[in-house]
């Protein structure tokens, strides 16, 4: 009976050891189990939340994942020196006539900014020669094959609208002018005033005189202030982009600035067109300049067809190549974090080429990674639409760098100094190139490339300065062609400060 009573008492202490156990087991496979619930959870909601990041274009875009805060001397802005914009006519500008019998038509002529201030000219030349303007052609002939209308592009009822009181602009010719005979001309390159003045003579034969090319057709210089100021009014108010057009390109901007503080807008011009024209083959493969000057032969309007590419590179008259860039920002110190967007079409050579600026500059940026394909789809196969979000990304950037000083880089810089002079590195090729080919041959080190860079270009920043003229020595119609593009520098016509008086 005692030994029953001992074994019930011990068997009575295994079963709570058992229970007791059991339980604890039970509570450690559970928690167990919890965690890993909670970690697969969180995983699935990361792949979840990357999937669904990578949907959206933006995102597409690395953001810099470096926490070095960014050194502002390289960012600042130059002194704008109390200059602003001063584009109001003076008190002898006259408001336009109502000019009902005299129609002026114009076909605009070459890429999207060589068209842009052949349009601003063509307002200037009728204001000039007191006709009605009706709204320019766009070049649809040009190497880009671009069908866009002048609606396509830009703001029609905003351009008729803001110039009112300088011009009357219509959108087509009356249907009882349309069938009569036209004067076709020619207009004679940066003519003045007064060869306007007697182009009005044909108003005793005709009432329609049509315009060929839209181009170059005003002097830079020598110009009543009024047609400077008016050229300035239609350039940068009334040729305003559609508003389609100036909608995605701030939607553009806007998600270049939530990726980094600041962008630089690079302006590559290192395209098949470009290079075939200038001769430029520094860096290429046999093939590919053989497929340069097949296309150079080719192209009935290029006059130029045999060009020695060595002497225009040391000239100074090629485009900076990918690598020549990376290495010319790299001297001038930016990090290669920095954001840089490429103003450009499609790079010759591809990535064989662009990889010689992306392995310095990783965080390269297209508009193509900015903006989705439904964004991009109506425009795409519209070069002057796209080259007009490369504007408006350009013209919004920190700094402007140009590879090669086309239409679009004067036409950029003119723009970025009349709105408050933001910064534009305008690259000394010629002097980068024999800094460049003295690193190659070992005359020169890398970690002694900064300070000669930097020395080249402690002036070529946007700071204010007065419209450059001909080369001294040049006589006769030859400097005009070499003087320094009104719209590259409106200053000082259009560019004043308050106390500014400025009279022709």
């Amino acid at each position: 009976m005692g030994n029953h009573r001992v074994y019930h008492h011990h068997s009575k202490n295994r079963n709570r050891k058992s229970s007791f156990l059991s339980i604890t087991l039970y509570v450690i496979l559970l928690l167990a189990l919890s965690i890993f619930i909670f970690i697969l959870y969180s995983s699935n909601n990361d792949v979840f939340d990357d999937e669904h990041k990578t949907s959206m274009p933006l995102l597409r875009v690395e953001k810099s994942k470096s926490k070095q805060p960014l050194d502002h001397r390289l960012w600042e802005p130059p002194s704008s020196q109390g200059l602003h914009e001063c584009v109001k006519p003076t008190s002898k500008y006259n408001k336009a006539t109502r000019v009902w019998d005299r129609y002026m038509t114009v076909r605009s002529n070459g890429g999207l900014n060589q068209m842009r201030t052949g349009i601003a000219d063509m307002v200037a030349v009728a204001r000039i020669m007191n006709a009605t303007l009706v709204i320019p052609q766009l070049d649809k002939s040009s190497f880009w094959q671009d069908s866009s209308t002048f609606s396509n592009v830009f703001d029609e009822l905003h351009f008729i609208e803001s110039l009112q009181e300088d011009v009357r602009v219509v959108k087509e010719l009356p249907k009882e002018v349309e069938s009569l005979p036209r004067a076709r001309k020619h207009f004679t390159l940066w003519s003045g005033v007064s060869y306007y003045e007697e182009m009005t003579q044909l108003w005793k034969e005709y009432q329609v005189i049509h315009v060929a090319k839209s181009d170059s057709r005003l002097a830079n210089n020598d110009l009543p202030i009024d047609i400077q100021r008016l050229r300035c009014r239609a350039l940068y108010h009334a040729l305003r982009f559609s508003p389609s057009i100036e909608t995605l390109g701030k939607t553009l901007v806007e998600r270049l600035r939530s990726r980094a503080e600041k962008y630089i807008a690079l302006h590559l011009r290192y395209e098949k067109d470009m290079l075939s024209f200038t001769g430029c083959t520094y860096g290429l493969t046999d093939a590919e300049s053989e497929e340069l000057r097949i296309m150079r032969e080719k192209t009935s309007h290029w006059k130029m067809k045999n060009i020695n590419s060595t002497e225009q590179r040391i000239n100074g008259l090629c485009p900076l190549t990918p690598k020549e860039v990376g290495i010319f920002l790299q001297a001038l110190g930016y990090p290669p974090s920095t954001l840089i967007y490429i103003a450009a079409g499609e790079i010759y050579g591809g990535n064989t080429h662009l990889s010689e600026l992306t392995s310095r500059f990783p965080n390269i940026v297209f508009k193509e990674m900015l903006a989705s394909q439904e964004e991009l789809k109506k425009i795409s196969s519209h070069a002057s639409q796209t080259a007009a979000l490369d504007y408006i990304i350009s013209i919004e950037s920190d700094i402007f760098i140009p590879s090669h000083s086309g239409n679009m880089a004067r036409t950029v810089e003119g723009h970025r100094r009349f709105l408050g002079h933001r910064k534009t590195i305008t690259p000394d090729r010629k002097g980068l190139v024999e800094l460049f080919d003295k690193l190659e041959a070992g005359m020169l080190q890398v970690s002694s490339l900064p300070r000669p860079v930097k020395q080249l270009h402690r002036n070529r920043v946007g700071a204010p300065r007065r419209r450059g003229g001909a080369p001294s020595g040049i006589r006769g119609r030859a400097r005009l062609r070499l003087e320094e593009s009104f719209y590259q520098n409106p200053f000082p016509e259009c560019i004043c400060n308050s106390q500014s008086v400025l009279v022709r």
